[in-house]
């Protein structure tokens, strides 16, 4: 998750692509990263991210990638704030993203410093965030399906019907009277030992694991997908479950110097899918109860990220609010 907070978000008509768009990417160590070529052959990095930034419509570009593209830069007024904005890159045929469906044909900008954490070696040049992926603001037409196991991206056409064998689950956004988005973010409910607990959708969920987690954990890559809970949430489990294993200095991102762990959660239901062992690295309350929540339509207590996800093809459609799911490995 990366979370910039979502500008206001501006009304505008625009309609679903009438025949799906294949999206290039790469799905590195659960995380979902867009490789786009501009008609010039510039390349492109662009992290997705469900719980990421953005507004308007628009997704966001690094100053310094603005740059080296040499678009033109300019500012546009927002909710009485003045944001540096720039014109769209030119992709190459099917190397590239589709256009904000918004009233804003601009990217924007965002300095590059912040996008990595601790230990990350990846360029970044940008993120189709909150602010982008729901479509236009009147209408959050857009459906995008996530296949991690073959590791596919797909903005969805008008004709897209679930699969036989997918299941839907209801996500939660702030509306404002007309039922226009006032923001992007999905909450979404699961359960947990029994109990239903409501966390951020949240593709960009990434955790940046201690050598004593990766040993726990497996695998070996220091950068990747992950679910977040809030220490109070994860103190509750604790308790509750004392053999659900926990590693003290489980991550390198230590807010105000606070070590964080993690929790394995041996079942997570989402959509009465069963699966698990599911970690989930611990954030500071703050974090989700104050900062997240109060852009969402009710609190949330973490985030459902990639490490749960991999186990699906997860549809998520922003018109019906909801978020299909069909599992294709690991489920009980």
């Amino acid at each position: 998750m990366f979370s910039l907070m979502l500008l206001a978000l501006a009304a505008a008509v625009s309609t679903s692509p009438t025949s799906d768009i294949n999206i290039p990417v790469s799905y590195q160590a659960g995380r979902v990263m867009v490789l786009a070529r501009t008609t010039n052959g510039q390349t492109l990095n662009l992290w997705v991210d469900t719980g990421g930034g953005g507004g308007s419509g628009m997704y966001l570009l690094t100053k310094e990638s603005a740059g080296r593209l040499h678009l033109k830069i300019s500012r546009l007024v927002l909710d009485r704030q003045a944001v540096p904005v720039a014109e769209l890159p030119k992709f190459a045929p099917g190397a590239g993203v589709p256009p904000p469906a918004g009233k804003y044909a601009r990217v924007m900008l965002i300095p590059e410093k912040g996008l990595a954490g601790p230990g990350d070696t990846t360029h970044y040049d940008g993120m189709l965030g909150a602010g982008y992926l729901p479509g236009s603001v009147e209408t959050h037409e857009r459906i995008w399906t996530f296949d991690y196991p073959r590791q596919h991206l797909t903005l969805q056409g008008s004709g897209w019907r679930p699969h036989a064998a997918a299941r839907p689950t209801p996500l939660h956004f702030p509306l404002n009277a007309q039922g226009q988005l006032e923001s992007g973010f999905a909450r979404i409910v699961v359960h947990v030992g029994g109990t239903s607990l409501s966390l951020l959708l949240d593709t960009g969920a990434t955790g940046y694991p201690t050598p004593v987690a990766l040993a726990a954990q497996g695998g070996t890559a220091a950068v990747r997908a992950t679910s977040f809970i809030t220490t109070s949430q994860l103190e509750h489990w604790h308790k509750a479950h004392p053999r659900w294993r926990v590693v003290e200095d489980a991550d390198r991102l230590r807010p105000k110097g606070k070590p964080m762990r993690a929790i394995e959660v041996p079942d997570v239901v989402v959509a009465g899918w069963h699966a698990g062992p599911v970690w989930f690295t611990e954030r500071p309350d703050a974090n989700f109860h104050d900062f997240m929540s109060s852009m969402m339509d009710n609190q949330v207590e973490g985030a459902l990220g990639g490490n749960l996800f991999d186990h699906f093809v997860m549809t998520v459609d922003y018109q019906e609010s909801k978020a299909w799911f069909r599992c294709v490995r690991g489920c009980k």
